[in-house]
């Protein structure tokens, strides 16, 4: 693994081999190190290693997938947000709240695109007006209610 820079992220350019051990956890977070190292051709101590600079790089995590609506959570939504000013501060604040998941800077109709998961209709509601649009820039919110997933999947591959 190399590291080069491309504006304020690193990006790591992984061989191989730390592909193969990626693609291994997409299929099954919990397979062993040592049925990994069969596969790719390293001891369950260099896994071990590799995945822990990987984690540690950010180039991949290790989690547990839960269902939000098991979990205790009734309401899922996605929040688009336009920004009149600096966008960075903006995403930054709003990354910070516990209820957000995901922020994606685009281009297009939103400058964010949020991810949240509340308890509640009445949680959803505080969340983007209480906080979100209280947050100085955020000029716009527009808020897309999960009513149900039908596909959620993180095992892309490698490339």
């Amino acid at each position: 693994m190399t590291r080069s820079s491309r504006d304020t992220q690193t990006v790591f350019h992984l061989d191989q081999v730390s592909k193969a051990i990626i693609e291994q956890l997409q299929q099954d977070g919990r397979r062993s190190y040592a049925a990994i190292g069969k596969v790719v051709g390293l001891s369950e101590a260099a896994v071990r290693q590799r995945v822990q600079r990987l984690i540690e790089a950010g180039v991949m995590q290790v989690v547990a997938v839960t269902d939000p609506l098991q979990m205790g959570f009734a309401r899922q939504a996605m929040v688009g947000v336009r920004v009149a000013g600096q966008l960075e501060s903006v995403a930054d604040a709003i990354a910070a709240l516990d209820e957000v998941d995901y922020v994606v800077v685009t281009a297009g109709s939103y400058d964010l695109l949020v991810e949240v998961v509340c308890e509640s209709d009445e949680h959803l509601l505080e969340l983007i007006s209480g906080r979100i649009r209280a947050i100085d820039g955020v000029a716009m919110t527009e808020t897309f209610m999960y009513l149900q997933l039908r596909k959620q999947t993180y095992s892309w591959g490698v490339r």
